[in-house]
């Protein structure tokens, strides 16, 4: 009997997360450096002026690091507001006094902070628990960063810790992937 798509994604998911569990908080942390170099030395962004980032959660990319050097550099950074129905609105990143706490977990700019549409951004960093080499990710299950993706035309880029890097995600037909993939050590460009 075959497993469906849905059934392999459950299975990479506890995998990756066993995974993440084995890295240490040092291992994490040089981690979180070396791809976060990597990211500020793309010349997507720089060439970038409004750039979407997300909360990193639990083991994820500690992406909160970024903000003040995007910002120094005259960046407009945006995190994402989680609506119901699995959408997602943008709003500017204007402190954690002006933040609220997402019951998932991951602090977004409050209602009162500026809004942007999605044609605004120039780069979108999209999370996810692992990516593969082609740029296909495997994200919670929400969908959110997928609909947005759908009706996205700018550059998009996912952070992944080598150790996650997969050969290939199990992929549907609504899975999107990004342009760029960064490592540690690593470029992958996905798509032109």
């Amino acid at each position: 009997m075959s497993i469906t798509t849905t059934e392999e994604k459950r299975r990479l998911r506890e995998t990756v997360r066993t995974l993440e569990q084995s890295l240490s908080p040092e291992e994490l942390g040089e981690s979180d450096r070396l791809l976060f170099d990597r990211l500020m030395a793309l010349p997507q962004v720089a060439d970038s002026n409004v750039l979407l980032l997300f909360w990193g959660m639990g083991r994820e990319p500690d992406t909160q690091q970024l903000f003040a050097p995007l910002t120094a550099a005259g960046k407009t950074v945006l995190l994402p507001r989680c609506l119901p129905g699995g959408e997602m609105e943008l709003r500017a990143w204007q402190g954690r006094e002006r933040a609220v706490l997402h019951p998932y977990g991951m602090w977004e700019p409050s209602e009162d902070c500026p809004l942007f549409a999605a044609d605004a951004v120039d780069l979108v960093l999209v999370p996810a628990l692992c990516y593969d080499r082609a740029g296909f990710r495997l994200g919670r299950g929400g969908g959110f960063y997928d609909r947005f993706l759908a009706r996205y035309t700018g550059f998009s880029v996912g952070l992944c810790r080598q150790a996650l890097l997969q050969d290939r995600v199990p992929r549907e037909e609504h899975d999107l992937g990004v342009r760029l993939v960064l490592t540690e050590h690593r470029t992958i460009l996905c798509k032109e």
